[in-house]
């Protein structure tokens, strides 16, 4: 798999933790130049807003969710809202439902290598210098040099792109399908994986090991007060119901860095999209045909929201297939 899969991972890995990080919304912070280019990248996407969508086509009905998989008290009032819905409906589609996420606790031991290096350690792939730093990064966010040490650099260097004023929270998980899923189980709706447990451990460690090491130096020299400006404008990007910005703004920050011509950005982004969002949602698509065309009554189906919008988003491959796509109230 390719670098791009890391580089974006950095972008969007502070999605995964609660939203107790103070910081700027850089989206406030464009120029003139750059505003103009996120325009002209934002043009023709279709469905680039929206949280919350229903999708219809004859007697089948798919009510579709975009999440984001933190603990904030703004998710109050759209739980609230998707009670009744999650009540009549026949199932509930999520990428990692309980059921999966217990095949990912017993990998832990029958598969240390989805996330952990079983033949060399990283002082041993680093220079001395690199990974002292790394280990003190490590340590700032509650992870032990020891164990930092036999992580994948893929799964360190998304760890490390999370603040560490936010690495804390990361285990008091109250996001909204976490939310949904505990309503679908008390009320006893079944539950559907729209992916096995290992998709994205599988497109990660792809990646040559020498190239995961080299992204995560990347994310710590783009460390410090970028790391909660990130999360800020990820998380104010989500409740402005503004995925497709969120997504394609990550093409400006990448410029940002300075590792990356506009032109390698774009690239990578393009690669990065393909694998992270397009070639997922293809393989979604049939378990949601299905699932809909089975159930006799409506469904949920809840996932993070950058797979909603653009030409290979969910809802652009559901009116693909004939569905009437409507925009609710998030």
């Amino acid at each position: 798999m390719r670098r791009a899969l890391l580089a974006l991972a950095l972008l969007l890995a502070p999605v995964a933790a609660q939203a107790q990080c103070e910081g700027e919304d850089l989206r406030l912070t464009l120029t003139g130049d750059e505003r103009a280019r996120l325009d002209a990248l934002m043009q023709d996407m279709p469905y680039p807003e929206g949280n919350r969508w229903r999708a219809e086509r004859g007697d089948e009905v798919i009510h579709l969710v975009g999440t984001l998989h933190l603990s904030d008290p703004r998710l109050d009032a759209p739980f609230e809202r998707l009670q009744p819905v999650i009540a009549e409906a026949g199932a509930l589609l999520l990428e990692l439902p309980k059921t999966e996420q217990d095949k990912l606790i017993e990998a832990m031991t029958t598969r240390p290598e989805l996330l952990l290096l079983t033949e060399q350690t990283l002082p041993e792939l680093m220079p001395e210098e690199d990974w002292q730093m790394l280990a003190e990064a490590a340590r700032a966010r509650g992870v032990p040099a020891v164990m930092a040490a036999k992580m994948r650099p893929w799964y360190l260097s998304m760890m490390l792109a999370i603040p560490a004023c936010a690495a804390t929270a990361m285990q008091e998980q109250d996001g909204l399908d976490v939310r949904l899923e505990a309503l679908a189980t008390a009320q006893d709706v079944p539950t559907v994986a729209l992916e096995p447990y290992d998709t994205i451990f599988a497109l990660f460690n792809e990646e040559p090991l020498d190239e995961q090491i080299e992204m995560m130096g990347a994310s710590l020299a783009a460390g410090g007060e970028e790391d909660a400006d990130s999360f800020a404008t990820t998380i104010a990007a989500y409740f402005d119901e503004q995925a497709g910005e969120m997504w394609k703004f990550s093409e400006i920050l990448m410029t940002r860095t300075g590792l990356y011509e506009p032109d390698e950005a774009s690239a990578l982004m393009a690669e990065s999209t393909d694998a992270l969002l397009a070639r997922r949602n293809h393989a979604w698509l049939p378990i949601l045909l299905r699932t809909a065309a089975e159930s006799e009554a409506p469904v949920v189906a809840a996932f993070g929201a950058a797979h909603l919008p653009g030409e290979d988003g969910v809802l652009q491959l559901l009116e693909d297939e004939g569905f009437t796509i409507t925009r609710e109230a998030f």
